[in-house]
């Protein structure tokens, strides 16, 4: 059986990267953290893996704005590269921090413009939001969308969150119309039954309650939500999870690894 190599991408103040390795070799793949000093230095060496990920933290202190800085120097120093992989086909995640840099290097919603149209600005609350969330996986895109990274999760799930920039926000009003054409929402907030919250369980303030989305190919995928911190149902202070071993954060991951299989 295929070995699957996963390219988790690194920088000063990332740090999620090591919960994410263990994720991802949890689930039977040879996960590499790699800063993105070495990867600009040796540019192809992107293509070598199977998964590329934006894990969480705040990449260089999050200075002027989440994911600003690490956003502009891919697009910058690896644009063409990182373009070229998105439209391959092979599976994309960013998260939280991750999610940001995504959005800011334009791989969402559609690498194939690779520009900027939404952004992730500060929640509502103008503080830093960090506990557990329900998120809505919605009938329609359950049945219509294309995303690899969430078979086989049931209606409502729930994950933690731990943000201080994480509403989604656009100013074109048929953007949103079009993600939801497209069934490109991937993950609304919720309450346990699958009804509309209100603040704090949406913890920032998106529009439409949204918390993760992909694109129309289904291979890449942004969310605030941290999958990572979810894999063993121990985590979870319910101990709710996928089965008395894991969380749904195990399904998140497993489901990229067996589509590179």
């Amino acid at each position: 059986m295929k070995k699957v190599k996963t390219l988790i991408l690194r920088t000063a103040g990332t740090n999620c990267d090591y919960e994410t390795q263990s994720a991802f070799e949890l689930c039977g793949a040879v996960a590499d953290r790699v800063h993105i000093n070495t990867l600009i230095e040796k540019k192809n060496k992107i293509f070598e893996y199977d998964i590329l990920v934006f894990p969480g933290g705040f990449s260089y202190g999050d200075d002027i704005a989440s994911g600003k800085i690490l956003s502009n120097e891919i697009k910058n120093k690896l644009g063409d590269e990182i373009k070229k992989y998105a439209l391959s086909g092979r599976p994309i995640v960013g998260i939280c921090n991750g999610f940001q840099v995504l959005v800011k290097i334009g791989l969402l919603p559609d690498p194939k413009f690779f520009k900027q149209i939404f952004t992730l600005s500060c929640n509502d609350s103008d503080k830093f939001e960090c506990r557990w969330v329900y998120l809505k996986v919605e009938k329609k895109v359950r049945r219509e969308s294309n995303c690899i990274w969430t078979k086989n999760l049931p209606d409502v799930i729930s994950l933690p969150v731990a943000h201080g920039e994480g509403k989604f926000v656009s100013g074109n009003e048929k953007f949103l119309d079009n993600l939801n054409k497209n069934s490109q929402i991937v993950f609304r907030y919720s309450l346990k039954d699958g009804s509309e919250p209100e603040y704090p369980l949406v913890p920032n303030g998106s529009i439409g309650h949204v918390a993760g989305i992909c694109n129309k190919k289904g291979n890449i995928f942004g969310l605030m939500p941290h999958p990572e911190r979810y894999v063993f149902t121990l985590q979870h202070p319910a101990r709710e999870g996928f089965n008395d071993r894991y969380g749904w954060g195990k399904v998140i991951f497993q489901n990229a690894v067996d589509f590179v299989i």
